[in-house]
């Protein structure tokens, strides 16, 4: 077919209205499951402490004679932890003209901005929080940096012959060991060690990468699994683990270290706040509208034998 002669087409005419879609999409993942998880507190100072403590081994030998003079054991006194605040921030920049026109999506390309710097803002703080990474006191040309999660974990741990746990207070970060597939008897190993180190299994949330979310759903149990046919669906997932110690919730988290699986009870971690995520307006210097938005803030282990890590994991 061919077109007919005098037809005026499309491609000849000027003054078409663009056909540009309201709708911005956007997938990058904001899911924050750690971050979300702590409660927050109130820091008063950029070094943040707190403290732990413990009771003594239970004994069956504890039997006294009758009459017996008292003998007097010292007590063991707290331990004082610390971490330190880490400032986190993101800046945009706007043009007056750039926020006058008229835009697609949105009504001010400023707020829009911002609106994405703090989904991004929290997306760092959950990276930090799950990073293996040692605290830095800092100085006036050295940013301050707080202590991941895996850097206090050294009681309730599996990980892999040549990998090493940390000191345990956040000063140096754990040694990384040749990876290895993780396996139900990890996580069960880690549990046995939860439950007897006195953490309450059933507050626990396994936060892990996708690739070992997949691995979890594997594990088996003692269970057989059964399919419905009336539904026409195929569960192939595991959301809760129930252990011999306790029920886990696992969390799928892309913002963890892929190679570790984090067993976390938020009660008894927090989100210490020196200064809550704030925007900020600085003054103009020019024809465009400055903001930053900021947050100081630091992770609270209040004691980690509350928490387990299977670590040194395969990610493929």
């Amino acid at each position: 077919m061919a077109q007919k002669n005098g037809t005026l087409s499309k491609y000849d005419l000027t003054g078409i209205r663009e056909d540009l879609s309201p709708i911005i999409s956007n997938i990058d993942p904001v899911e924050t499951p750690v971050y979300s998880a702590l409660a927050r507190v109130k820091a008063t100072n950029t070094k943040h402490e707190w403290q732990t403590d413990s009771l003594a081994n239970a004994s069956a030998a504890n039997a006294q004679i009758e009459g017996d003079e008292f003998s007097y054991t010292a007590p063991s006194a707290t331990t004082r932890r610390d971490n330190q605040t880490q400032i986190f921030s993101k800046t945009v920049l706007v043009s007056g003209t750039a926020r006058a026109v008229d835009t697609a999506g949105r009504a001010d390309e400023l707020g829009y901005q911002v609106a994405k710097m703090g989904k991004e803002l929290k997306r760092d703080i959950e990276s930090s929080i799950c990073a293996n990474n040692a605290k830095v006191a800092g100085d006036d040309s050295t940013a301050r940096e707080l202590a991941g999660l895996p850097t206090w974990l050294i009681t309730n741990t599996s990980f892999a012959a040549d990998g090493a746990d940390a000191t345990g207070d956040g000063s140096d970060a754990r040694t990384d060991g040749t990876q290895r597939a993780f396996t139900e008897a990890q996580l069960k190993s880690v549990l046995q060690l939860a439950y007897t180190s006195g953490a309450n299994v059933d507050n626990m949330l396994a936060v892990m990468g996708p690739y070992n979310r997949q691995v979890f759903s594997g594990f088996s149990g003692n269970a057989t699994r059964l399919d419905r046919s009336e539904d026409e669906k195929l569960y192939a997932s595991v959301r809760f683990y129930v252990s011999d110690f306790g029920e886990i919730q696992a969390v799928p988290n892309r913002f963890s270290r892929a190679r570790d699986v984090l067993l976390i009870d938020p009660e008894y971690a927090q989100w210490a706040e020196l200064r809550p995520m704030q925007t900020i307006e600085p003054a103009k210097t020019g024809d465009a509208d400055p903001r930053v938005l900021l947050c100081e803030a630091t992770l609270v282990v209040k004691n980690e034998k509350a928490h387990a890590g299977v670590f040194d994991l395969t990610t493929s």
